[in-house]
């Protein structure tokens, strides 16, 4: 038989669940107005005459867009970078959080805590500049002249995503690590057919962590990045907007549509990917970040 509620819990059922009503409601109307904007008229658009609803709906933001070269380039720029860059991340994450999670690894103790010591102090943007700017010469020098690829190579590591990871894998049962070296397993084989399988959760966490990160990279993308024609989708987004709020660059503007109509439709397209990959990934989500997070 179920247990009827008193009153003090029925009372916190509503508030909290009217919160949480109006906390989604404020983050899905941004998405909303979005849309509405990116679809309305130019007048509409310009004279804020937009609040939930489209307005003379047209799409010749959304045709013109499609039609410049340089977003299917910066679009193509930036799934490049994002996927090399997050089979990068989590190449060297799960090396290092395996290595990382043997008791028997020398020094281990020190390795872990300047691990951790890189989450808390920075050497900041100078250094971290100068260090790029190294690493591009010595690209150069043996003859990548792509700087997609020093994004890609020279931002491989996330400190928090390792912990993770490691975390994980010191939960998997040492018997079946145990067992698997004494049926002959290498090192390299107790991780691909012990460790990965048993931490799909996390994993898939921490890929759609190194995925959106990559997706949504700008600001190293835009200092290391110097060729217009590699630049991806962000610093694209972000060159477009300072084209069209300059008032020398908007004169003669003449289209059935706002400027800022074609911005809003770049924001829509630059996020249809991530919201196509997360309800795959959203049931790993939660379980991951509690397996990885949490050390018994």
């Amino acid at each position: 038989m179920k247990r009827r509620l008193e009153i003090s819990e029925l009372i916190f059922k509503i508030i909290s669940y009217t919160l949480l009503t109006i906390f989604a409601l404020a983050c899905l109307y941004p998405f909303l107005y979005t849309i509405s904007a990116s679809i309305s008229g130019r007048r509409a658009v310009d004279y804020s005459e937009i609040v939930l609803f489209p307005k003379d709906i047209q799409f010749d933001a959304f045709a013109a867009m499609f039609g410049n070269n340089m977003f299917w380039n910066a679009y193509t720029n930036t799934l490049f970078l994002t996927l090399y860059g997050t089979i990068w991340e989590l190449f060297l994450s799960v090396l290092g959080a395996y290595a990382l999670s043997k008791k028997r690894l020398l020094f281990r103790r020190g390795f872990n805590f300047f691990l951790v010591f890189t989450m808390w102090f920075s050497a900041g943007l100078v250094p971290q500049y100068l260090n790029y700017i190294a690493t591009k010469k010595v690209f150069n020098s043996v003859g990548i002249m792509d700087d997609k690829w020093l994004v890609v190579i020279a931002m491989g590591m996330a400190a928090m995503n390792i912990i993770l990871l490691r975390n994980s894998f010191e939960g998997v049962p040492s018997e079946i690590e145990e067992a698997a070296i004494v049926d002959g397993a290498t090192e390299m084989q107790v991780l691909w057919k012990v460790y990965l399988p048993m931490s799909k959760s996390i994993i898939a966490t921490v890929t759609l962590f190194f995925a959106i990160s990559r997706w949504n990279g700008y600001f190293w993308a835009r200092q290391m990045i110097t060729n217009g024609n590699e630049h991806p989708l962000m610093v694209f987004i972000r060159l477009q907007l300072e084209t069209y709020q300059d008032p020398d660059q908007m004169t003669g503007w003449d289209y059935p549509y706002s400027s800022d109509s074609m911005i809003y439709s770049l924001i829509i397209c630059s996020i249809i990917p991530i919201l196509v990959i997360y309800p795959f990934i959203q049931k790993y989500f939660a379980k991951g970040v509690n397996v990885g997070g949490v050390k018994e």
